[in-house]
């Protein structure tokens, strides 16, 4: 420009051209006068200002050890580099992004490490649910006919619709989901009845129940067996908890045998009858392996109505408590289980029946057995709402003893008999009174109160077309426990914390009084022992007292020798 300037318009170049190259250097003159006159007026006060600025800006942090100067720098650089659209909406984001590096392993600059999720680990385990098997032979398409006819595999959809309406359940993929997560069960074992009997919520995890009656035969027997075993054990066992091997050898002073007896153990009702009537499988996720639930006990039941603990999602989690619990979470909620199911299974007056073939109970005796009744026509929605004597219990009544049958824990066995008539006859036990609870099949009309809160609330899916209405029926002892009926159809479940309301806080049993102290005496009064001197003393007592008995009897002796020569 400046030579151009200096030699003048070329050939071939216009005036105007010259003229405006003029213009050009004469305003670059002046803006580099302006920038000296400007770095002239600077004043000291202005360069301490910027210094002390930069200064603030250069500091460290304490918590990240990185300053503001730089990371506006990075920012800014990142910026110009990538040239965003809309930077000012995503500044925040590039500056969280470029701190992020700061902290990330730089131990592969090929690859980035992606953190897995539990959505993803869990989607890829239920990849297993959707995936169908191929049939290769021409004869496995009937048999996959008959299996299908045959199959126990409940319609969890039609059930998801049903609860849908009266506005209760889970959405509907989860639903689902859980509906290939029984099929998966149906095919794993030789069931006769599947049945989606609800979801219990935990801290950590949730519980996925299902309730099934194995085929008649067909039921492994491990479980049963070990179970059997373990009893033996236990029974085997001395006061001491020894067996017959560990019992220690014969030694000359032997501790006095205890002749306390512990209170007889309740046993637990067998396979397919009472609080076991079935068999309980668990999982925490579809697709997740799906657990066996072993079988209550009385016990477990008596202690799982004395505490409230929130369950964790863990079966083999210990239950702390106060009183202690026979058991981990497995057991206690399996016996959660039992005390729900008795409580809130429920349908609709004559839909189940007793069979005409089955004779007359003994006194005491509980029928356990009933039947669908084919005959049922089904009761209106309007009945069901009206009347709570319209619905009955179908599941028996759990006794305060922990069984739905009443066991005898005075009666013995022959072997005690025996042994009685060897030893010492003993007063006998009183007889207890026998616990009886209502039969199978009573209306809900006579279920008791708490605190006149009434056991149970009922109430129509729609008021604006009744006809087409479902019969909704909510536990208010149980909350979470749901049943409803339309036409022939009704179904129960339950969602919830496994919890039984409870009108009071509650509030842990208190510890039983402290056992009194033997009653003092003069024969169990402790002494001190006696020192040297009073030892001699009374030795020297007894040697005085010995010598004066011998001196009296020779006496006694020399007189009666008088006496004899004297006669």
């Amino acid at each position: 420009m400046s030579e151009l300037a200096d030699n003048g318009p070329q050939p071939g170049q216009s005036e105007s051209v010259s003229r405006m190259q003029q213009s050009e250097f004469t305003s670059s003159e002046s803006s580099q006068e302006v920038l000296v006159e400007v770095e002239n007026n600077l004043t000291s006060t202005d360069e301490i200002m910027i210094q002390n600025a930069k200064a603030y800006l250069l500091q460290k942090s304490t918590v990240s050890n990185l300053n503001l100067y730089d990371h506006l720098s990075q920012v800014m650089t990142k910026l110009l580099d990538e040239r965003p659209n809309n930077a000012v909406d995503i500044i925040e984001d590039i500056s969280r992004k470029v701190k992020r590096t700061q902290f990330q392993k730089k131990m592969d600059t090929l690859r980035d490490e992606y953190e897995i999720s539990m959505a993803f680990t869990l989607a890829e385990i239920q990849k297993t649910l959707f995936a169908k098997g191929v049939e290769t032979e021409e004869g496995a398409a009937a048999d996959h006919e008959e299996e299908v006819l045959d199959t126990p595999l409940p319609n969890a959809m039609e059930l998801a619709y049903y609860f849908e309406h009266t506005g209760i359940g889970l959405s509907s993929d989860e639903m689902y989901r859980i509906f290939l997560a029984l099929k998966q069960l149906v095919e794993m074992y030789p069931l006769q009845k599947c049945r989606f009997w609800g979801k219990v919520l935990g801290i950590n995890g949730n519980y996925i129940i299902a309730e099934v009656d194995f085929r008649e035969g067909e039921e492994d027997t491990e479980e049963s067996v070990e179970e059997e075993d373990v009893e033996a054990r236990e029974d085997d066992k001395d006061d001491f908890g020894r067996t017959e091997e560990e019992e220690p050898e014969e030694v000359e002073d032997k501790p006095p045998a205890s002749t306390y007896k512990p209170p007889p153990v309740i046993p637990k009702e067998e396979k397919h009858s009472g609080t076991n009537r079935y068999t309980y499988f668990v999982c925490s996720e579809p697709a997740r392996p799906w657990v066996k639930l072993p079988l209550v006990t009385p016990a477990q039941i008596t202690v799982a109505r004395k505490i409230r603990k929130f369950f964790t999602g863990d079966l083999a989690a210990p239950v702390i408590s106060y009183p202690p619990f026979p058991g981990n979470e497995m057991n206690y909620l399996r016996a959660q289980i039992a005390r729900i199911s008795a409580g809130t299974q429920i349908s609709p007056l004559g839909f189940y029946q007793f069979g005409e073939e089955e004779e007359e109970e003994e006194e005491g005796s509980v029928r356990e057995n009933y039947e669908e009744n084919t005959e049922f026509e089904g009761i209106t929605t309007v009945e069901l709402l009206d009347s709570m004597a319209n619905w009955v219990h179908h599941t028996q009544h759990i006794l305060p003893q922990g069984r739905c049958v009443w066991f005898n824990p005075v009666q013995r066995k022959e072997e005690d008999f025996e042994e009685e008539e060897e030893e010492e006859e003993q007063e006998a036990p009183d007889e207890p009174e026998p616990e009886v609870g209502p039969p199978l099949l009573t209306p809900l009309s006579e279920d008791a109160e708490i605190n006149r809160v009434p056991p149970w609330a009922v109430k129509a899916s729609s008021n604006l077309i009744p006809q087409y209405a479902i019969a909704l029926v909510r536990s208010n002892l149980w909350p979470g426990a749901f049943t409803f009926a339309i036409g022939k159809k009704f179904e129960n479940v339950y969602f919830g914390w496994g919890h039984k309301y409870s009108p009071e806080n509650y509030s842990p049993p208190s510890a039983p009084p402290v056992q009194m102290e033997f009653a003092s005496g003069p024969d169990i009064t402790e002494a001190d022992d006696p020192t040297v001197e009073e030892e001699q003393a009374l030795r020297a007592a007894m040697e005085e007292r010995l010598a004066a008995a011998e001196e009296v009897e020779e006496e006694e002796e020399e007189e009666e020798e008088e006496e004899e020569d004297d006669n």
